[in-house]
């Protein structure tokens, strides 16, 4: 047995509203080693002041004040941190950071990512193809860093079938459209193959492996995000939409894959719910 590293990712819609909600609780609970978070929307103060002292964070605001932001908080400090992603040109501010951290002499890469939702026929879904574009550079470049990389968020796309409760009226809603999907297929097929994707395009494997569709299995979900409108919730009619992938050789160090689903509609303190993985580094 090696050193257990347990990461937990979540979008925490608002990382102010969701300790009011009681994320807090959560947290003190769970005995995560490095937590990634989404869409933070508060300063670095402020993430700072809420997680309290025995965190070290790295934060990537939003260029728009209150939107998106993405941040990594550990218990040890991170060695090196980046954020850089895609073209000059290209704003990816407050979507993509990356640490690399010391886990017991190993050195093992951490990213948060939150992907555009994107709107179909829309400059939104623009950026959506541009981020997913710039992701598709990046994998490589990552795993020839280290053999050891995860990238975890709220990538905003069911990849099959299996990850969308009600997926035959969401074919053509982004999150869910065939182009989308395809770019999962070119992530996790096998590294170099020329292999078939769902719209027909194809390409070439990158070699990423979908930690928790490997260790869940084929089955329904488990999901991650459901709207708050309606009886979504209560009728687990939800989204398979926030990932860790991994290097191969980082997916076989996993185990332990738990969907932190809220015992109820009253107790959530945000959409979505924290995707956590024990990896024995």
């Amino acid at each position: 047995m090696g050193t257990r590293l347990r990461l937990a990712s979540v979008n925490v819609n608002g990382i102010r509203a969701a300790y009011r909600r009681g994320m807090g609780d959560w947290l003190a609970e769970r005995d995560v080693d490095i937590l990634t978070l989404q869409e933070v929307r508060a300063s670095t103060d402020d993430l700072e002041g809420l997680l309290g002292p025995e965190w070290n964070v790295v934060h990537h605001p939003a260029t728009a004040k209150g939107r998106a932001g993405v941040a990594i908080a550990s218990r040890g400090a991170a060695s090196v941190h980046r954020v850089e992603l895609g073209d000059d040109d290209f704003d990816s501010a407050g979507r993509w950071i990356e640490a690399d951290y010391d886990v017991a002499g190993t050195i093992v890469t951490v990213v948060s990512t939150y992907v555009h939702s994107g709107e179909v026929d829309t400059p939104k879904q623009d950026e959506k193809w541009r981020f997913l574009d710039a992701m598709t550079a990046r994998l490589p470049q990552l795993a020839a860093h280290n053999g050891l990389a995860v990238v975890t968020g709220d990538l905003n796309v069911g990849h099959r079938e299996l990850d969308i409760k009600n997926w035959k009226g969401n074919v053509k809603r982004a999150g869910f459209l065939p182009r989308e999907r395809s770019y999962f297929d070119r992530f996790l097929g096998e590294a170099g193959t020329e292999i078939e994707t769902v719209d027909g395009t194809g390409g070439s494997g990158l070699g990423w492996v979908d930690v928790g569709r490997r260790l869940a299995g084929e089955v329904e979900g488990p999901y991650s995000w459901w709207s708050w409108r309606g009886q979504a919730f209560d009728n687990d009619t939800g989204w398979r939409i926030d990932y860790h992938l991994a290097t191969p050789a980082l997916a076989a160090k996993a185990e332990n894959h738990t969907i932190d689903r809220a015992p109820s509609y009253a107790e959530r303190w945000s959409d979505h719910a924290p995707v956590v993985v024990d990896y024995d580094i």
